[in-house]
């Protein structure tokens, strides 16, 4: 089942529409959001990003969309897929309503949500082999755009393939400016002695939640310093830790990059105090 504007339907059913604008231009925004035993993690800090993306697109946000209305969208769809007592992956996504080429005949909205079930309640920390790259045939460029959800993904698809054809975990993707921005489905961060890296979000990188949510917990520890500088692509061997960050799997330690092997303490160490805030909500 999917919730297509308030109404459930089945996933089956004809959805999408060929004068959809977010097929045809990617006039869409979405959050993806993990749930877990029906309660939304983070939701507030989902839903003002939501709304943030929403008016950057200059969409026409409904009167209707409050946090208590959308938390009940998303309620609905989790009750009616019975995922109330597991952990659940939803996304919620606005486009457009269909009509115009460029220029919308209409700047108000339309809404899906989906769900699935995830295997895992709170975060855990891969044991995994995790071997990463630089994907450089395209950049991101500097901007809002480039710090919201939305459906241009062409180059997050693009390092993917490039990725799963030359059997990396994930890629890394750099700015126009040549700085290491984000990984293609995630935040970076970058270890070295006791400073944490991450790029600011002027460096083009997705506005991410957990992103956020580190950012509160290490700037509240006196062992770490946290830093928000752009990183060189020449840092990344000389670093003693990266890792990569969103809402789904919490915190994935790389642990290659070339010919360098990384630790996973910090990250280790972060993944606890991260867990105990997703229980504190």
């Amino acid at each position: 089942m999917v919730n297509i504007n308030g109404e459930l339907m089945s996933e089956e059913s004809p959805q999408l529409y060929f004068n959809n604008r977010g097929l045809n231009y990617g006039d869409a925004v979405f959050e993806t959001l993990r749930v877990i035993n029906g309660e939304i993690i983070f939701w507030e800090d989902h839903y003002f990003r939501f709304m943030a993306a929403m008016r950057i697109m200059r969409m026409e946000i409904p009167m209707s969309f409050s946090p208590e209305f959308l938390a009940e969208e998303i309620q609905q769809i989790i009750r009616a897929k019975n995922l109330q007592q597991t952990p659940a992956r939803v996304k919620l996504l606005a486009y457009r309503k269909s009509g115009g080429y460029y220029t919308p005949q209409d700047l108000s909205i339309e809404y899906l949500i989906r769900a699935e079930k995830l295997s895992q309640s709170f975060y855990t920390l891969s044991t995994n082999t995790y071997r990463v790259e630089l994907f450089k045939d395209y950049y991101i460029n500097k901007g809002l755009l480039s710090t919201i959800k939305n459906n241009n993904k062409a180059i997050h698809v693009l390092g993917s393939i490039f990725a799963k054809e030359n059997d990396y975990a994930n890629c890394l993707i750099v700015n126009d400016e040549k700085s290491v921005i984000e990984a293609l489905n995630g935040n970076i961060f970058l270890v070295k002695d006791k400073v944490i890296k991450t790029p600011p979000i002027s460096d083009g990188c997705l506005n991410g939640i957990i992103r956020k949510k580190l950012i509160e917990i290490i700037s509240a520890l006196d062992h770490y310093e946290l830093v928000e500088e752009s990183i060189s692509p020449f840092e990344l061997q000389k670093a003693d830790e990266l890792f990569i960050t969103n809402v789904i799997m919490g915190i994935q330690p790389i642990t290659i990059y070339r010919k360098k092997n990384f630790e996973k303490e910090v990250a280790k160490d972060l993944l606890g105090k991260l867990n105990a805030k997703v229980r504190l909500g």
